[in-house]
C-alpha cells in the first residue's frame, strides 16, 4: 500500500472515531500528523510543524477575544440594535446586509477570512438576539464573501488571473467574477428559503427594544422566562442580562424580552435603547480600526484584533475579565489540529499524487469533474487559492486538447473550490464557528460539517455541468 493512500485512510479514521466517541478531532489529528508523519513519511517535528497554521490560530484567537470584549461591555447590543433601526426593523433582511457587506469587501480587495473575521461575529450576535438560525446567519457571511471573492481586483480574481496568464490559456476576468456572484447568490437564495427566511419576513418589522419580537413590545407577543446568559458592565455599574424562554400570544411563538443593563433603558442618546459610554466608543473605536488596518494597511487580522483587545483589556480590566475564557478554544485546537495534519499530506505529496492521477483519464470530461471534486474536497480543508494554484495547471494538457473550455473549466474549479469554505475545517467556516456567540457548539460544528458536506457533493457537479459541459471559452 502506497504512503499516499495509507495517509487518507487513516484521515478517515479520524473522522470516524471523531464522530463515534466524541473526541477532539483536532486533538485525534495532531496524534495522526505525529504518527503518519514519523513512521510514514519519516518526517521530523519541525517537518510536521511546518503545515501548523500559525497565522489562523492568532486569527482565531485575536477575534474572538475582541469580541468577547465587545459581548461584555455591551457593544454588539448596541450595534445590534443600530442596525435593526437600519433595516426599519426589518430582520429579514439582516442576512442580506451581511452577505452583501462581506461581498463588497472582498470585491474590492479584502482577502475572504478577513471580511469574514470582521463581519462574522456581529452577523451572529444579531443570529443570537433576533432567534436567526446562526448556520443561517453564519453561512451568508460566508457565500457573501465568495460572491465579491473573484472580482477582477480582489485578491482571489487577481492570483487566478494571474495563474491563467502565466499558463496561457484563454481567460475571462468578468466571466469569472460572474460565476462566483451567481452561483453564491443563488445558495444564499437557497438557504434563505430552507433555514427559516420565510418566517423572518412573516415577522414583518420590530423595535429593536423588543429583543426580536413582533409588535410593540414583549407582552404583545405573550410572556417568557429564561436564565440570563448575557453579562456586561458599563456606566459605572455592572448589570446581567438574559434571554430565553418562548411567548404565546397573538403575535405567534418568540423569544422573551431581553432584559436591560441600568445603563440600557429605552430612550438613549442613539434612539437605539442602549447608550454609548466611554467603554463602548472605544470598543466600537477599536472595531473600525481593525478594518482600517486589515482593509487599508494590509496589516495581519489575528494580531491586528489581539492588539486592540489588550488595549481594551487594560482601560477597562472589568469588562475583559472573562474574555480569554470565551475565546473559542475547543474550536481553536479542532481547526489547528486538522489543518496540520492536511499540512502533512501535502508535504508527503498525497495531493499532487492524487491530482495527477485524475490528470492521468484519457476522458477530459470526466477528468474534468474529478479535479472540481479534489478541488473541494481539499479546499475544504486547506487553502483554496493554493488548491486552484495546483489544479489548474493539471488541466493544461486536456485542455490543449480543444475538448474542453478553459475559461468554463477555470470558472468551474474556482467556484468549487471556494463555496465549500463554509466547512468547519476551512478558515472562513472556523471563524464563523468560533464567532458564534451562545450556541451549542458541538450542534453548530456538526450543521456546519453537514452542510460542507452536501456544498462539496453537489456544487462540483452543478458547477461542471454548467460551465464545463457547454464549452465555455
Amino acid at each position: 500500500m502506497s504512503p499516499e493512500l495509507i495517509s487518507i485512510l487513516v484521515l478517515v479514521v479520524v473522522f470516524v472515531i471523531a464522530t463515534t466517541r466524541s473526541v477532539n478531532m483536532g486533538a485525534l489529528a495532531f496524534a495522526a500528523a505525529f504518527g503518519v508523519g514519523t513512521l510514514v513519511a519519516d518526517l521530523d517535528a519541525d517537518g510536521i510543524f511546518a503545515g501548523f497554521p500559525g497565522d489562523l490560530f492568532v486569527v482565531l484567537v485575536g477575534v474572538t477575544y475582541l469580541f468577547a470584549i465587545a459581548r461584555a461591555n455591551g457593544t454588539t447590543d448596541w450595534l445590534v440594535h443600530a442596525a435593526v433601526r437600519l433595516v426599519r426593523g426589518r430582520v429579514a433582511l439582516i442576512p442580506w446586509v451581511m452577505f452583501a457587506l462581506t461581498g463588497a469587501l472582498t470585491a474590492i480587495g479584502a482577502v475572504s477570512p478577513a471580511a469574514v473575521a470582521i463581519v462574522a461575529p456581529v452577523a451572529l450576535s444579531f443570529a443570537t438576539r433576533y432567534s436567526i438560525s446562526p448556520l443561517l446567519m453564519g453561512t451568508m457571511v460566508v457565500h457573501g464573501a465568495q460572491a465579491g471573492g473573484f472580482s477582477p481586483i480582489s485578491i482571489y480574481g487577481s492570483i487566478v488571473n494571474g495563474i491563467v496568464e502565466r499558463e496561457k490559456l484563454p481567460g475571462s476576468e468578468i466571466g469569472l467574477f460572474l460565476a462566483s456572484l451567481v452561483a453564491n447568490l443563488l445558495i444564499a437564495a437557497v438557504l434563505f428559503a430552507v433555514l427559516g427566511g420565510r418566517k423572518l419576513w412573516a415577522r414583518g418589522a420590530v423595535a429593536p427594544e423588543d429583543g426580536g419580537v413582533p409588535g410593540k413590545g414583549a407582552a404583545a407577543a405573550g410572556t417568557g422566562t429564561g436564565s440570563g446568559a448575557d453579562t456586561g458592565t458599563g456606566g459605572g455599574g455592572t448589570g446581567t442580562g438574559g434571554t430565553g424562554g418562548t411567548g404565546t400570544g397573538t403575535g405567534g411563538t418568540a423569544p422573551a424580552a431581553v432584559a436591560v443593563r441600568p445603563e440600557q433603558e429605552t430612550g438613549g442618546a442613539e434612539g437605539t435603547g442602549i447608550r454609548l459610554n466611554p467603554a463602548r466608543i472605544a470598543t466600537l473605536a477599536a472595531l473600525v480600526a481593525l478594518v482600517v488596518a486589515v482593509l487599508g494597511f494590509d496589516l495581519d487580522a489575528g494580531l491586528t484584533a489581539v492588539t486592540l483587545a489588550v488595549v481594551l483589556s487594560t482601560a477597562w480590566p472589568d469588562d475583559s475579565r472573562r474574555a480569554v475564557g470565551e475565546i473559542a478554544w475547543s474550536t481553536v485546537l479542532l481547526i489547528c489540529g486538522v489543518l496540520t495534519y492536511v499540512g502533512v499530506l501535502e508535504e508527503m505529496g498525497t495531493i499532487t499524487w492524487a491530482g495527477e492521477g485524475v490528470g492521468g483519464i484519457g476522458v477530459p470530461l470526466l477528468a474534468a469533474v474529478l479535479l472540481c471534486y479534489i478541488g473541494a474536497v481539499v479546499s475544504a480543508f486547506a487553502s483554496s487559492v493554493g488548491i486552484m494554484g495546483a489544479l489548474i495547471p493539471l488541466a493544461v494538457p486536456f485542455l490543449a486538447q480543444g475538448e474542453i473550455g478553459a475559461v468554463g473549466m477555470v470558472a468551474a474549479l474556482a467556484v468549487s473550490a471556494t463555496v465549500v469554505d463554509v466547512s468547519p475545517f476551512s478558515t472562513n467556516g472556523a471563524l464563523v464557528l468560533a464567532a458564534a456567540p451562545d450556541v451549542d457548539r458541538d450542534r453548530f460544528f456538526r450543521q456546519l460539517m453537514i452542510y460542507g458536506g452536501i456544498v462539496v457533493a453537489a456544487v462540483p457537479v452543478l458547477a461542471w455541468l454548467v460551465l464545463v459541459v457547454p464549452g465555455f471559452g
